[in-house]
Formats: structure tokens, C-alpha cells, sequence
């Protein structure tokens, strides 16, 4: 455990929409400033690269999401496009608050809708089954696992890959100091945004916490201290965790 009093901390994604978010409870409770700033960030592929795929929406009768991002993707390459979505277009939803986020961009009562109760793509089994002849688009990120693909080669569906969108380093002032006591951090591509961004980052006395096992040895590999680490078998949040931490060092300074 470091020494060092945890005053401010910086919470590497973006700031919550609500005043109610835990870690606003945890900054009044321990008396810390909680800052919010991803260092990673979401960008759309651009036209250019969208027309190398030789991809024609509008040669597809369903569509595939398994995120709002996609949906978000989807639609804007559609816009930048001037493509016109068919009412006719079906659309596969890997959960309830992917299809109901459609509602953003189409009249929802109005389309063919399905949805996994599930929250996983099996949960679609009888809906892929009984619409079996669709020509299938699969919105997807750059890096991507082959979960889904394998699910629908075993389904046997006409389906085709779309790289839309990819997860980026996000950008400093430059000149910008890491004046924090502490920094949280949920993906590996936040740490190497990190290292990306501050070449000259000396961890010192500065406290480091994450979410998820392949965060957690991303900090590890590249030689930096873990100090507060989710989830764990008492700590199932990001949240619990930090407040275990934050509980045993304001015990300790």
C-alpha cells in the first residue's frame, strides 16, 4: 500500500450523466475531488475506408448490432451516405437496450425487431432460424472476437463483416500534467493511451486501479504498481473496490 494520501482521483472514462453516480458517494464520503476523463475514445471509420470494403447497405435485408455504438456507426455512415434504410430492413438485437436504442434513428414500432432476453447472441437462436435466408450486415469494431461469426457460421446465415468504428488514444493538451493521487483505468488501451500521451509517466507514489483481468496485467507488463484492483471476490465493482482502498489509506496517511 503507498503512502500517499489519495485526495484527487481520476476516473479514466467519461463523466457521468447523473449527479447519482457511486463515485460522486464515495468523493463525499472520503473527502476527495473525483475528476472524469477517458483516455480512450470511439471514432467511426471514414467514407474511405467504408467504400474499400465494397460494401452496399442497401444489398442487405437484416442487420446484426451488438452495441449502441454500432447503432450509432451504422446510422451516421448511412446518413454520410444519404442512404434511405428500407421500412422492410429486420433488425437483430444482441439485447432489449440495443433494440430500444434504435428508436434514436426508426420508428420502432413500425420495423421487425428481434432481441435476445439473454443479453447473448444465442438468445436469438429461433429468431435466426426462422429468418434463416435474410442477407445478413454484422456491424463490428476493428478489433473484434470471433464469438458472434463463429455463432452464426454454426447458424449457417449469409452474413457479412462491416468494420465501422474503432477504439482510439485520446488526445491531451499538450503540456498537460497528471496532477492526481490517483488514476482508474478499464481497458488496456487506457494504459497504453497513458504511456501514449506522457512518454515520461513515473508512477512514484501515485496510486493505480482498474477493472478486469486484462487491464490488470496490462499495468503489471508494463511495470507499473497495481494498487486497487476489480473485481474481486469481496469487491465486485470498480466502486467497492475503491472505497476498500480509499478506507485503508486515509486509515493509513
Amino acid at each position: 500500500m503507498n503512502a500517499r494520501k489519495v485526495k484527487k482521483i481520476l476516473i479514466s472514462q467519461p463523466r457521468p450523466n447523473s449527479e447519482k453516480s457511486p463515485y460522486y458517494d464515495l468523493a463525499e464520503k472520503y473527502h476527495v475531488d473525483v475528476h472524469f476523463y477517458p483516455f480512450i475514445k470511439v471514432e467511426r471509420v471514414s467514407l474511405k475506408e467504408f467504400r474499400q470494403q465494397r460494401i452496399n447497405i442497401l444489398d442487405f435485408s437484416a442487420i446484426v448490432f451488438t452495441a449502441r455504438t454500432a447503432v450509432d456507426k451504422f446510422f451516421s455512415i448511412c446518413e454520410e451516405l444519404k442512404i434511405v434504410i428500407p421500412e422492410t430492413m429486420k433488425y437483430f438485437c444482441v439485447s432489449e437496450t440495443v433494440a430500444l436504442y434504435l428508436q434514436k434513428y426508426i420508428i420502432y414500432r413500425k420495423r421487425k425487431i428481434f432481441f435476445s432476453q439473454t443479453g447473448k447472441i444465442d438468445g436469438l437462436n429461433n429468431a435466426f432460424t426462422k429468418h434463416s435466408k435474410e442477407k445478413f450486415l454484422f456491424p463490428v469494431p476493428e478489433e473484434h472476437n470471433e464469438e458472434i461469426s463463429s455463432y452464426l457460421d454454426t447458424k449457417k446465415i449469409n452474413y457479412t463483416k462491416s468494420v465501422m468504428y474503432r477504439t482510439v488514444s485520446n488526445t491531451f493538451e499538450e503540456g498537460e500534467q497528471l496532477d492526481y493521487d490517483m488514476i482508474i483505468f478499464f481497458s488496456p488501451l487506457g494504459i497504453h493511451s497513458l504511456v501514449t500521451n506522457f512518454p515520461d509517466f513515473k508512477q512514484g507514489d501515485m496510486a493505480i486501479g482498474c477493472f478486469g483481468n486484462t487491464t490488470a496485467k496490462t499495468v503489471v507488463e508494463l511495470g507499473m504498481r497495481l494498487d486497487c484492483e476489480a473485481p474481486q471476490p469481496d469487491y465486485p465493482s470498480m466502486t467497492a473496490a475503491l472505497e476498500a482502498f480509499l478506507k485503508e489509506n486515509h486509515k493509513n496517511s
